[in-house]
């Protein structure tokens, strides 16, 4: 441990924190409050960390020195055993709370979904994921704002798009982006067979104009008359907006009733779209040499099952199997995530120990 986490980086994270809580306490502009509020607030389970940590390594220390004296050695050897079954957790947390952190974590969260393989099927599955992943949110305290929502006459969905912002949206929803395939008896199936179908998840970060400055002359905005399933429509003026990013050629829609709202929709999913591009273009530079070095590994997309007649939820990434299909379609999400979340601090620890 010491070798890993010399006491001068630790020593540096405090003088940091104790830095920051200074200058919050002699107050500065707003905007400068609110940066050093986010990076304060990002230290202090880090500051929690290193002190338990130390203050058990200190805690033995005094427990060693007491061994020397025959009155004090039977209490003593009782506390250097708590502390030697304590203080390798406490270690584990602090290595949890040293790991890289995603600078995108905090961000809310643009959802997409749309059907593929499996014709009107994928279509309904995709109305289930909307309607999971609406409930899980939901349960999170977080809050849900449509971009875009495009059904099929049997209550399918072409595609969804959706904003989701509260605490922590996108660190928990990052890991759901991928192919996720469905096995079950479809309702236009006469003949009780089971059929596999598949749809599509993409979760991207937002991203500010303070990340992404986009010039108007790289854009063309369109606006169109918003269609819909029932009469409401009929008589609504123009207000669905597409905007194009000419550079790239990628084309978002927003097609709620206020076109000022589609407007601002639409440039958030944009903007969201072209910074998770520049997060991967930096990924894919920084894994090259790994990805060199231990190969490719399945590259196939499909990251889960949904097996409807066993009632059972595959991830094939982590080879999780839960025979808890209903409760996590009505929403119960959690373990499912707390699993992925687990498994990839587990691969980082690796990586930083290695």
């Amino acid at each position: 441990m010491r070798a890993m986490l010399p006491a001068d980086r630790l020593d540096q994270i405090l003088r940091r924190h104790g830095y920051l809580e200074a200058r919050l306490s002699e107050g500065a502009d707003p905007a400068e409050l609110a940066e050093l509020g986010r990076e304060y607030a990002a230290l202090k389970p880090v500051v929690a960390a290193i002190t338990d940590w130390r203050a058990a390594q200190a805690e033995r220390a005094e427990a060693e020195a007491l061994l020397a004296e025959p009155e004090m050695r039977a209490l003593a050897e009782d506390e250097i055993a708590r502390l030697d079954a304590a203080i390798p957790a406490l270690e584990s947390q602090l290595k949890l709370a040293l790991l890289p952190r995603d600078a995108a974590d905090d961000r809310p969260a643009i959802l997409e979904i749309r059907p593929g393989t499996g014709g009107e099927e994928a279509a309904l599955f995709a109305g289930d994921l909307l309607r999971m992943y609406q409930r899980y949110a939901e349960a999170q305290g977080w809050r849900c704002e449509t971009v875009s929502l495009t059904e099929t006459e049997l209550g399918g969905l072409r595609e969804a798009v959706m904003r989701v912002n509260g605490e922590g949206a996108f660190a928990r929803l990052k890991f759901e982006s991928g192919v996720h395939r469905v096995q079950r008896v479809p309702v236009t199936e006469s003949g009780g067979r089971i059929h596999t179908s598949a749809a599509t998840v993409a979760v991207l970060p937002e991203a500010g104009e303070v990340d992404l400055q986009i010039p108007d002359a790289d854009i063309r905005i369109d606006t169109m008359r918003a269609s819909g399933a029932g009469g409401q429509h009929v008589n609504t003026t123009d207000s669905a907006v597409r905007i194009t990013h000419l550079p790239t050629g990628i084309v978002v829609t927003s097609s709620e009733k206020s076109q000022h709202q589609n407007r601002r929709l639409a440039m958030e999913v944009l903007r969201a779209k072209l910074f998770d591009l520049e997060r991967r273009r930096q990924a894919e530079e920084r894994a090259a040499d790994r990805r060199a070095q231990v190969g490719t590994g399945d590259r196939s997309e499909r990251i889960r099952t949904y097996n409807f007649p066993q009632g059972r939820l595959t991830d094939h990434r982590i080879n999780l199997t839960l025979y808890a299909l209903p409760q996590v379609m009505a929403g119960d999400l959690e373990p499912v995530v707390a699993a992925l979340i687990a498994h990839d601090q587990a691969a980082k620890l690796a990586e930083m120990e290695a």
